[in-house]
C-alpha cells in the first residue's frame, strides 16, 4: 500500500530517539473512551478537498424531460456522484432544512461491496476497518449539518459492524441517541456459523436532534368505559403502586383509609403506593401531583365494594394470622409481616383483603399514541402474535423480488424491502418533510417517499420530497458502470412511468404515483477558477434550491424569473446593458409585484442603474450566489463577491 506523503508513518524514520520515546511515552499515556482509528495511516479519502462543488442538470435523464417555459420545475433530486461531494453540495443548499435522514451504507464486509479511492476494499486490506470509519465519519458529519432542529438519522448496518458504527455516531451526535431498531432480514439460514448461529437480523441506528419523536401507533381504548356515568368520560382501573420497597421509599408506605366505610389497606411493602399521603410531609414541602387525600375527596380512588374484611382484636391473634398466611396478599406477597413496622395499627380495626386501585381517565392521558416499538414483526411471523407499537416489514427477498419486478432481472443484489423503508418513514416523516438517502443504491427510499405521498393522497407542497445521492461505482475495470443513472434513476422513472399499477398496488386509487425528479452531476472548480469556471447556470441551480427548494430548467437568453417570495420577484441576468436595465424597468408594473431580487454579474452597477430608472431593487452578485455555503472567496474577488 503506497503511504501517503504527510503520514505520521512515514515521518516515523526521520526521527530521533528522543522524539521516538516522547512519541511513545504521549501515545501510551493518551486516554480516551470510545473510538478510535488509524486516520493518520491509511490512505485518506480522495473526495475530502476543498474545491466548490456545483450543480449541473441533466434534462435528458430527468423526470419528466420537461423544458418548456412553463414548467415549474423539479422538486426531488437525484444527484450522481461521490456522495461527500454531494453532501458538501447540500451543505450550500440545504443546511438545517432535511428532517430525516436514511442511510444503508456498505457493511465492511470485506466482499468487495464499497469502493474507496477508485478500488474495492477487501477483507484482506490492513487498513480496511479505519478506511471505513474515516469514509463514514466523513459524510456523517456533513449530514449532521443538514437536519432541522427536529431531524432524525437513520441508519441500517449488521450485526458485525454495529458496535463500530454506534461508536461513531456517539462521536458525530453525541447524546442523540435514541436507540435502534431489529428487523428480521432472512427467515434463516444455513449458512456455517460454526454451529453457533444464524445472523438473520440487521439494525437501524437511530439518533436525533431533541425536537424529533416517531409517530408511535395509535392507542387501543377497548379497556375504557364510563359503567358510573361519571361526568369527567371515560376511565379505566389503574395499578396504585410504584416499584419501590418501604425501605426505598419509606414516606410513601402508609396505611390507606376509606373515610367512608372506615376500611384500612395495608401497603405493599415490595411496591409502595403511587403518591403521598398529606400526614408524611414535612412543613413546606410540596408535592408534584395531588396528595392520596385529594385523589380520594376527587373520587379517584377505587376501593373494593365487595371483599373481605377482618377485624383482629388483639396482637397475638394478628400474629397468628400473619404465621398462617391468612392475611391480604398482593398476588403471592403477603401484605402483613412480623418484620414489619407498626403492626400494632391493625389491631382492633377492619382490615380489607381487595386492592384500592387509581381511576384514569382518557383524557388526562398525556400522548395519544403507543410509541415504536425496537422490533420490526417479520412478515412471515405477522399473525402468530401480536406486539403492539411494532410495524410489519418483509424480509430482504422481498426487495430483491421488486427489483427484479421492475428490471425484470436482478440490476441490484442489496436492496433494502420497500415495505421496512416505506414504515420508518410513515413513522419519522411528515408532509413536506424532505428526505435524504445518499446512499441511495436501487432507490428504495425514492420509490417508498413516492408510495407513501399516493397513499396519504399529498401533493404539491404537502408531499414528502425526496433527495438520492449515488456514485457511478465506475473502476478501471469497469470504466462505464453508472449504478445511479442505470439502476437508481432508471428504477423511479419506471416506477412513475409505469401504467402496470398491478407491481404498484397502493397507487391504485390514485391511479399511478405522481412525482418528478431532476438528475444532476457534479462539477468541481477551484475556488480560485470560480470567476471564470461557473457560470449563470450554475447560479440558476444554485439559487433554485437555497431560495425555492427546486430545480427549473434555466431559460434562453434575458431576464430570467427564477420565483416569487412573498411581494418579491427572484430574477436572474446574465449581462447588465440597456436591453437587461429596460426589462427590469418595466418588470415591477408589469408583472404587478412590489420588490426585485436580481442576481447579475455587476449588482452594485445595476442597483445605481435601476435607481436613477425609479425603480428600487435588492441586487446580488451571481457569484455570490456560487460561493454561498461553500469555500472562501477566490483570489481577484472584491469583498461581497462584486466585480465592476
Amino acid at each position: 500500500m503506497t503511504m501517503p506523503k504527510h503520514s505520521l508513518l512515514a515521518e516515523l524514520e526521520h526521527l530521533n530517539e528522543t522524539q521516538l520515546r516522547r512519541l511513545l511515552v504521549e501515545h501510551l499515556t493518551r486516554q480516551k473512551l470510545g473510538l478510535t482509528w488509524e486516520a493518520n495511516a491509511i490512505e485518506r479519502d480522495a473526495a475530502v478537498n476543498a474545491d466548490l462543488v456545483l450543480p449541473r442538470l441533466l434534462a435528458e435523464y430527468s423526470y419528466p424531460r420537461e423544458t418548456s417555459a412553463k414548467f415549474a420545475g423539479w422538486r426531488n433530486l437525484i444527484i450522481e456522484g461521490d456522495n461527500f461531494d454531494a453532501l458538501r453540495l447540500l451543505k450550500a443548499t440545504h443546511a438545517g432544512r432535511i428532517r430525516v435522514i436514511y442511510i444503508d451504507p456498505p457493511y465492511n464486509t470485506g466482499n468487495k461491496d464499497w469502493v474507496y479511492n477508485d478500488r474495492y476494499v477487501g477483507a484482506n486490506d490492513r487498513w480496511r476497518h479505519s478506511q471505513w470509519l474515516e469514509f463514514l465519519y466523513r459524510r456523517l458529519c456533513l449530514a449532521r449539518d443538514l437536519l432541522t432542529p427536529d431531524g432524525v438519522i437513520m441508519v441500517s448496518i449488521n450485526d458485525e459492524n454495529r458496535a463500530r458504527l454506534e461508536l461513531l455516531l456517539d462521536e458525530v451526535m453525541p447524546g442523540r441517541r435514541l436507540g435502534s431498531i431489529t428487523w428480521r432480514t432472512r427467515q434463516g439460514s444455513n449458512a456455517d456459523q460454526q454451529c453457533f448461529l444464524s445472523v438473520d437480523h440487521e439494525h437501524i441506528l437511530v439518533y436525533g436532534n431533541p425536537g424529533f419523536a416517531f409517530k408511535g401507533f395509535a392507542k387501543s381504548y377497548e379497556m375504557y368505559g364510563n359503567p358510573d356515568h361519571d361526568p369527567r368520560g371515560d376511565w379505566r382501573s389503574s395499578d396504585l403502586t410504584l416499584g419501590f420497597s418501604y425501605k426505598e421509599r419509606p414516606n410513601l408506605y402508609y396505611p390507606l383509609l376509606d373515610s367512608n366505610t372506615g376500611i384500612a389497606y395495608p401497603p405493599n411493602p415490595d411496591r409502595v403506593w403511587v403518591y403521598a399521603s398529606e400526614s408524611r410531609l414535612k412543613e413546606g414541602q410540596t408535592v408534584q401531583a395531588k396528595t392520596m387525600e385529594e385523589f380520594i375527596e376527587l373520587g379517584q380512588i377505587l376501593f373494593p365494594s365487595e371483599q373481605r374484611v377482618e377485624t383482629w382484636s388483639t396482637l397475638d391473634a394478628l400474629l397468628a394470622a400473619i404465621d398462617s398466611g391468612d392475611v391480604p396478599k398482593s398476588g403471592k406477597t403477603p401484605l402483613l409481616r412480623r418484620d414489619l413496622p407498626n403492626l400494632e395499627f391493625w389491631v382492633g380495626r377492619p382490615v380489607g383483603f381487595g386492592r384500592p386501585a387509581f381511576k384514569r381517565y382518557k383524557a388526562d392521558l398525556r400522548n395519544q399514541t403507543q410509541p415504536l416499538s425496537s422490533w420490526v414483526v417479520p412478515t412471515f411471523e405477522a399473525g402468530e402474535y401480536e406486539a403492539e407499537g411494532s410495524f410489519v416489514a418483509a424480509t430482504n427477498q422481498e426487495g430483491a423480488r421488486v427489483v427484479a419486478d421492475i428490471f425484470g432481472d436482478r440490476a441490484f443484489n442489496y436492496a433494502k424491502p420497500l415495505s421496512l423503508i416505506k414504515n420508518l418513514l410513515q413513522q419519522a416523516s411528515r408532509p413536506g418533510d424532505i428526505v435524504l438517502d445518499f446512499f441511495a443504491g436501487s432507490g428504495t427510499t425514492g420509490h417508498a417517499v413516492l408510495e407513501l405521498n399516493a397513499e396519504e393522497g399529498l401533493s404539491g407542497d404537502d408531499a414528502r420530497r425526496f433527495i438520492l445521492c449515488s456514485s457511478t461505482e465506475a473502476t478501471k475495470k469497469e470504466p462505464h458502470r453508472n449504478l445511479c443513472r442505470d439502476v437508481c434513476a432508471e428504477r423511479i422513472r419506471r416506477v412513475l412511468a409505469s401504467d402496470d399499477l398491478a407491481k404498484f398496488p397502493s397507487a391504485q386509487a390514485k391511479k399511478g404515483l405522481a412525482g418528478d425528479f431532476a438528475y444532476l452531476q457534479l462539477d468541481k472548480i477551484d475556488p480560485a477558477d470560480a470567476p471564470f469556471e461557473s457560470d449563470a447556470a450554475h447560479a440558476w441551480h444554485l439559487l433554485g434550491l437555497q431560495r425555492f427548494g427546486s430545480i427549473r430548467p434555466l431559460p434562453p437568453e434575458g431576464v430570467k424569473w427564477l420565483g416569487q417570495s412573498g411581494d418579491c420577484a427572484v430574477l436572474v441576468c446574465e449581462r447588465v446593458d440597456e436591453e437587461t436595465i429596460a426589462a427590469l424597468s418595466a418588470w415591477p408594473e408589469r408583472h404587478d409585484v412590489a420588490r426585485l431580487a436580481v442576481y447579475s454579474p455587476r449588482p452594485k452597477t445595476l442597483a445605481e442603474r435601476l435607481a436613477a430608472h425609479g425603480v428600487e431593487a435588492n441586487c446580488y452578485s451571481l457569484l455570490d450566489a456560487v460561493l454561498r455555503g461553500q469555500a472562501g472567496n477566490p483570489v481577484g474577488v472584491t469583498e461581497g463577491g462584486t466585480q465592476r
